[in-house]
């Protein structure tokens, strides 16, 4: 199992109290999918530098750390896309800690 970090941005446009919420299954959907999440960080509303779309101008910022294989990033990457409050995500693999001597 490798440590991923998930940042992901959501799209709760007029739904701004829907945030922990949609956290809440972002992580029902790793831990479901086989990972074990480590921390949740729930960051502000931003605004994008370069807007893609005229009806998404800001979105909410998210940084979920967890441990999983491969496999299950992939499935996750698809599950991601499809999710309707999820408007970007970014998993990256995590280097691993080195202990400090």
């Amino acid at each position: 199992m490798k440590r991923y970090e998930g940042l992901f941005i959501l799209n709760l446009a007029g739904r701004e109290e829907g945030v922990k919420d949609a956290l809440d299954k972002i992580s029902t959907e790793i831990s479901t999918a086989g990972g074990k999440i480590e921390t949740v960080q729930k960051m502000e509303k931003k605004a994008f530098a370069r807007i893609a779309d005229k009806r998404h101008s800001s979105g909410f910022y998210a940084n979920v750390i967890f441990d999983a294989t491969p496999a299950v990033v992939a499935s996750l990457q698809t599950k991601f896309k499809l999710n309707p409050d999820v408007f970007r995500v970014l998993f990256t693999v995590m280097p691993e800690a080195v202990p400090a001597k």
